[in-house]
């Protein structure tokens, strides 16, 4: 097994335990090993990988109004496992097309297509099976018609070109080991004009490899972290304009959760 292939079934294996026991009406923080903390300034919260910490809310969760919850089914809640909202930062209209890397539970697809409304539509894109589960049937108690949860990858997104206006993403790239390909198929799927609305992990530009290494592992969302320059150079690069990486708060010493936005050029 190549350390791509290693990485990715770690991330799956983790998150399919998640979503397998939000199945059975448990937390993910009531998981055998629970889940990684990262501080949000109000001592609560767990990032999206394997930890020793077992926490009674996900960090993701408490990221969320009280309204957003309100609207959606427990189960999607429960799922959480990001560092943000990116649906608050995306700023999404009706009409819209949306597309969620890394769907998991549904809880941002969900929020989507209640933003975009009947004329707009939501995809989640997942590659684990039981996470893509549990999202189709959050979807179905929840009574949303215009959403659609599709098994694959974020490097190799199942839709085709300028089929989307917004991409989003919860705490996800960070746990990718190609982030350049990530990037590119943000800005494939997108139309002329579209935009990126991502929160992630990102670390301060001092930080080597290795001191995002010894800060956490790569499947708890803190060793695959891009330092801020690096993603701003990976955007240009892409061909994306207008990028700025928002610290929003500290995780760990030199990595903060972050919001990430740029724009495909109409050109």
């Amino acid at each position: 097994m190549t350390r791509t292939e290693d990485v990715r079934e770690q991330v799956r294996a983790r998150y399919a335990e998640a979503a397998v026991a939000v199945g059975r009406g448990r937390s993910n923080g009531e998981l055998s090993e629970g889940l990684q903390v990262v501080d949000d300034g109000c001592g609560t919260g767990s990032c999206c990988g394997a930890g020793d910490t077992v926490v009674d809310e996900s960090f993701g969760a408490v990221l969320y109004s009280a309204a957003d919850q309100d609207e959606l089914p427990a189960e999607a809640v429960a799922a959480s496992l990001g560092c943000g909202n990116p649906t608050a930062v995306a700023a999404l209209e009706p009409g819209e097309r949306v597309l969620d890397l890394g769907s998991g539970g549904g809880i941002d697809v969900l929020l989507s297509a209640r933003r975009v409304g009947a004329s707009g539509f939501a995809y989640g894109v997942d590659m684990t099976d039981e996470m893509l589960e549990l999202a189709r049937a959050n979807a179905a108690r929840a009574g949303a018609t215009n959403v659609e949860f599709l098994r694959g990858t974020i490097e190799d997104v199942p839709l085709p070109d300028a089929s989307v206006d917004v991409v989003i993403s919860n705490c996800v790239i960070n746990l990718s080991v190609d982030k350049p390909r990530v990037i590119a198929e943000m800005f494939r799927v997108l139309v002329p004009g579209g935009r990126i609305g991502i929160s992630d992990v990102v670390a301060e530009d001092h930080l080597t490899s290795e001191d995002r290494a010894e800060r956490g592992s790569y499947v708890g969302c803190i060793a695959g972290a891009l330092s801020r320059g690096e993603y701003l150079a990976g955007l240009a690069a892409a061909g994306f304009v207008d990028a700025e990486v928002e610290f929003t708060h500290e995780a760990v010493p030199g990595m903060h959760g972050a919001i990430v936005r740029a724009t495909k050029p109409v050109g």
